[in-house]
């Protein structure tokens, strides 16, 4: 039996991942759950395991190729090694008695890549439907002007995705307007690229290295943030001096009983939980002109990484005790950092 490896999604603003390392090669036997290949987003770096046992038929994906989430990377062939050997035997006769599959087969493949240029079409959706798209998206229409009503989405749901709407761009779509948007966005995007001339980097002795997909993604979404979202600043002093003093007494008893660090990061989470239940407005989410309020207390706590930075998620904190949250804590950033995160684990933060 065949089983689908699928590009999975690493958090709610993440409809797309880059694969950097393939694990197995064609023909290698797989455990379920086995790391299988390495994925690049804008939040997080992570080995993704295989979904079943067998042995790894097909490898669809590219090292360095960026594909939408749900897109098939793989197939493993769950029947396992014995099945995969005894596959060519029965093909060959069945190519002899039927060659009309054959070119069928061939055919297949060549409906996936004609969304790429359906973006040229442009058909509208249908009249008062909800357009689909992400920060990024909408300001590269701003910036050339592409209508994005009239962009065919072919993410999940119908959402617009990047590739979509530089596919729109490239083919001039709805390019008429792009005065005044493009120039205030264009402002962002060469800031980002070059905040002096060029002429005025490369001098003397250096070295370019590349940046990686996060850390390109982390500073174009710094600028989209700063552009959309408001930024508002509040700072009071708190005296910590008796919880330091607190944590100095009991941090060698707590690990030695508990069998996990004592850090300053639980208090501040448990202060998180009890504010967020005093008041739960501030435990929201603005989806458009409407405000969801959580039920769910789930902190996402940031973990700086030696490529970047990401946000795992400690859900259902506030049914955890100080232990509980402690433990959660620590374990999250230890996986972080040795790309074990699961992508359910980088998902449905409220605070």
């Amino acid at each position: 039996m065949a089983v689908d490896v699928i590009m999975p999604q690493m958090g709610e603003s993440i409809f797309e991942g880059t694969i950097t390392k393939w694990l197995k090669k064609p023909g290698d036997r797989v455990e379920r759950d086995e790391p299988l290949f390495e994925i690049s987003t804008d939040k997080v770096d992570a080995e993704i395991p295989a979904p079943s046992a067998g042995v790894l038929k097909e490898i669809k994906v590219k090292e360095g190729q960026t594909v939408p989430i749900q897109t098939v990377v793989a197939v493993i062939d769950a029947a396992g090694a014995p099945a995969a050997a005894a596959a060519p035997a029965k093909a060959e006769p069945e190519k002899k008695a039927a060659p009309v599959p054959a070119p069928a087969k061939v055919e297949a493949p060549a409906p996936r890549p004609a969304p790429t240029p359906a973006p040229a079409v442009a058909p509208p959706p249908p009249a008062g439907e909800k357009i689909r798209s992400s920060p990024l998206v909408r300001r590269l229409a701003r910036e050339h002007g592409v209508d994005l009503a009239q962009v065919p989405g072919t993410g999940m749901g119908g959402r617009i995705t990047k590739h979509d709407i530089l596919g729109a761009i490239g083919a001039g779509g709805a390019a008429a307007r792009p005065a005044p948007p493009a120039a205030a966005g264009a402002v962002a995007h060469i800031a980002l690229e070059n905040a002096v001339p060029r002429e005025k980097i490369y001098f003397g002795r250096y070295e370019v290295q590349p940046m990686s997909v996060m850390r390109q993604k982390i500073a174009e979404h710094m600028v989209v943030s700063k552009r959309v979202s408001p930024h508002v600043y509040s700072m009071d002093e708190v005296d910590m001096t008796r919880v330091v003093e607190l944590r100095e007494k009991t941090k060698a008893e707590f690990e030695r009983k508990h069998e996990t660090k004592l850090t300053f990061m639980p208090f501040f989470v448990r202060s998180c939980v009890e504010a967020l239940r005093a008041f739960p407005t501030v435990n929201a989410s603005v989806d458009g002109t409407s405000v969801v309020l959580h039920k769910d207390i789930n902190i996402g706590i940031a973990v700086a990484l030696d490529w970047g930075l990401i946000v795992p998620v400690i859900k259902g904190a506030g049914e955890k005790n100080f232990l509980g949250i402690a433990r959660a804590i620590n374990d999250l950033a230890e996986r972080a950092r040795s790309k074990k995160l699961k992508p359910e684990e980088v998902q449905e933060g409220t605070f």
